[in-house]
């Protein structure tokens, strides 16, 4: 018995030290690319496009999904709409390499507090908000609680009402306080290593997962221990604030457009974007068939339609939808793996 429990022991220091050096290879390998914003004593990173002597657009500001970082919105739209508008591309509080601040950023209000802080840091008082996924949450809260901020909305994919049924069980996990510290410190990583390139065709799915995607977004940031915990209290808290806060979403009246896809295995497009639609009057759903849980890798052209679309400009978003639609790849992949509703 002794023996068994010496070599336990081993095995998680090992697994801890492995956490240790392979975080600071990830950390190495993908540094931050922008500026810390002081948003009240802590730090968000941002990557801020100064609005330039070209612009059409109004300012943008991109929200990021769960188990991401600003890279995953910067990648397919800062050179697309570079030289239109000036541009916000931010870490959520706890991810990429944002700061987590205090409790209040266990929940979308609170980060959407954060984000506005920081588009106020700089210059930014007014913008087009464009959440993808868990991102999507955060953007309807920032539309309820700063209205005056709003120049329209667009949501990617969005996670906004409560679902049926709970969240992937690593994630509850996770979000425990003794043993969730410990999974994320030894294990969360070395085996999240292993799944980086099935989760993420598991997300785009069935559409094919870009070539350069791990490497160029950086989905290995969030198997730190810190960001990965703070993951998991995101999402673990998600369903539980939705229950409490979308029955206000008949509040907002900024333009807004939802792009979706009819097989997105993530999130439950029925239920998120379609309740978005009902909820919030005047809003434009556009439905893609054959897409997956990616509209803004998948059919980035038509989510900076949509841009234009809520910044006034006179586009046909469905003309722009068929074009989308028929030029997408499927490979047929399926999602094998368990699934967070979560986004």
């Amino acid at each position: 018995m002794i023996y068994v429990l010496a070599a336990l022991l081993l095995l998680i220091a090992g697994l801890a030290a492995l956490t240790i050096v392979k975080s600071r290879e990830i950390e190495a390998s993908y540094p931050p690319v922008g500026d810390m914003i002081d948003v009240g004593g802590y730090r968000l990173h941002a990557v801020h496009i100064p609005r330039p002597d070209t612009a059409d657009l109004p300012a943008l500001v991109f929200i990021h999904g769960a188990s991401g970082n600003l890279r995953d919105q910067m990648i397919p739209f800062r050179f697309k709409l570079e030289g239109r508008a000036e541009m916000l591309f931010i870490d959520r509080p706890g991810h990429g390499w944002s700061e987590r601040g205090g409790a209040e950023n266990n929940t979308p209000d609170g980060q959407a507090d954060a984000i506005a802080r920081a588009m106020r840091a700089k210059g930014i008082s007014k913008a087009i908000i464009i959440g993808h996924s868990f991102g999507g949450a955060i953007t309807a809260s920032l539309a309820l609680d700063k209205p005056e901020m709003i120049a329209g909305l667009v949501f990617l994919a969005p996670a906004t009402h409560p679902w049926p049924g709970g969240i992937a069980w690593y994630y509850r996990l996770t979000s425990m306080p003794a043993i969730g510290q410990l999974f994320a410190n030894v294990l969360a990583l070395p085996a999240g290593l292993t799944r980086l390139e099935s989760g993420s065709a598991c997300v785009f799915a069935p559409n094919p997962t870009p070539g350069d995607y791990i490497t160029e977004t950086a989905p290995g940031l969030v198997l730190r221990p810190k960001a990965f915990r703070y993951n998991a209290i995101d999402v673990s808290n998600l369903k539980p604030y939705l229950a409490r806060v979308s029955p206000r979403y008949t509040e907002i009246t900024a333009p807004t457009v939802i792009i979706t896809g009819d097989s997105d295995s993530v999130v439950l497009a029925h239920i998120h974007s379609e309740g978005l639609a009902r909820d919030i009057e005047g809003a434009e759903l556009i439905w893609i068939r054959n897409l997956g849980h990616k509209p803004d890798h998948v059919t980035t052209g038509l989510a900076v339609r949509a841009i234009e679309k809520v910044a006034g400009r006179d586009v046909d978003l469905k003309a722009a939808a068929a074009l989308a639609e028929a030029a997408l790849v499927n490979d047929h992949a399926t999602c094998s793996g368990e699934v967070s509703s979560a986004g």
